[in-house]
């Protein structure tokens, strides 16, 4: 085996989430561990996620939680590193956390805290780190030992570093602010591996006609709906914003959502909102009909809908409507159909959708299939999961999986 300084058992790239959870895990079992990452300081969207809380896992993790084109993929990996393997190691550094809705455990205190357990984590067990890294080149031969050969520009510093397994934990194109790149498929094409289309995923949508200017109007109002998009349906809040449609709901409908797709709001998803209406004109038959829909929302929201669907009847009480009117103000509360222009983009996507195609790769290891000693974790791989923890469960499982083998 090579002596070199500059030959690693296991060389990483990227220190996110899966690369220190990788490199953790193999360092804990003896290998000599090297992790390059290209920004100025490690685990950047970690430090940033859920409002600087971290929403590390959730309570309830299944592989019905992240989308795929192979959805039985992440199920090795989950099994292997379950959401109770990580809380045990939070509990284990006494790190204060709460559960809050929909299952979802945050940091109490900040998001510095589960990066500095997992930095202690790779520290005791002797991985090194290194920011400012920046890979030039990889190739590989057919030397066993030194099976990669890499090019490192470390602050305007050439160095060639050698190792017998390589593993990209790169991240993908979601927040280039901080550090997404698609430098994981670059790597994943060269050695020959597929990638499914990608998309940028739990994104806020945005409307570019009449409903840009509805939104503005609404800017900063949050109101809980059923929000849905090619049968999916997610029962959240959603986020008025300037430029469109934000919140959990809006970000959980955007995995499933594609160009020109409609979304459907349903205002009231606990109502039958025709029946609720019609009840109301025999009831209230005096009141007027914003009146009445503002027991149920808010003031601002039902003076914007007046506008769009029954603007020239504003004025006249519930008893003057017909059946046939309040039937049809109705089904639009339970199901308003709106044409987004599109999202907001990689600039503020959570996440990409899709990635390499994990037809190529081991679902137990993460191993590519064909290339013996590359290894592909995290949100690199075509394996997108819900808000609320899962994608971060998604990291510390493919990350640990690997750790374990390379």
């Amino acid at each position: 085996m090579p002596t070199s300084q500059n030959f690693y058992d296991v060389i990483i790239l990227g220190a996110g989430a899966s690369g220190l959870m990788c490199a953790l895990t193999a360092a804990q079992r003896g290998r000599r561990v090297l992790v390059l990452e290209k920004a100025n300081k490690v685990g950047k969207k970690i430090l940033m996620s859920g409002g600087g809380r971290c929403n590390f896992t959730n309570h309830f993790v299944e592989a019905d939680n992240f989308i795929s084109n192979n959805p039985h993929f992440s199920k090795a990996a989950l099994t292997r590193y379950t959401q109770w393997d990580f809380i045990g190691m939070v509990e284990r550094y006494q790190i204060p956390y709460e559960e809050r809705r929909h299952n979802q455990l945050f940091c109490l205190n900040s998001a510095k805290d589960i990066l500095n357990m997992l930095l202690d984590e790779c520290a005791n067990a002797g991985a090194e780190i290194r920011t400012h890294s920046e890979l030039v080149s990889i190739s590989a031969s057919e030397v066993n030992d030194s099976r990669y050969q890499l090019v490192v520009n470390q602050q305007d510093t050439i160095q060639e570093l050698s190792c017998q397994s390589f593993v990209v934990a790169s991240g993908a194109l979601s927040i280039p602010t901080l550090g997404g790149s698609g430098i994981g498929y670059d790597i994943a094409r060269q050695f020959g591996l597929t990638l499914t289309k990608r998309h940028a995923g739990l994104v806020p949508f945005m409307f570019s006609d009449a409903m840009k200017q509805f939104c503005e109007k609404l800017a900063g109002l949050a109101l809980e709906v059923e929000l849905s998009a090619n049968k999916v349906s997610f029962t959240e809040n959603i986020l008025f914003t300037h430029r469109g449609i934000s919140g959990p709901a809006a970000l959980q409908v955007s995995n499933y959502w594609n160009p020109g797709n409609s979304i459907t709001v349903n205002l009231l998803p606990q109502i039958n909102a025709a029946d609720w209406l019609i009840n109301a004109k025999h009831e209230q038959s005096k009141s007027l009909l914003r009146t009445v829909l503002s027991h149920k929302l808010s003031k601002g929201l039902v003076a914007e809908l007046q506008w769009l669907w029954w603007h020239e009847q504003a004025d006249k009480p519930l008893g003057e409507f017909s059946d046939k009117q309040l039937s049809s103000i109705g089904e639009k509360l339970n199901s308003w159909q709106l044409k987004p222009s599109g999202t907001e983009g990689y600039r503020t996507a959570e996440v990409t959708r899709g990635g390499i195609d994990t037809a190529g790769i081991s679902s137990k290891t993460m191993e590519a299939k064909d290339q013996a000693g590359l290894y592909f974790i995290g949100e690199v791989l075509d394996v997108t999961g819900w808000l609320g923890g899962f994608n971060f469960q998604w990291a510390w499982s493919s990350g640990y999986s690997a750790g374990l083998v390379v």
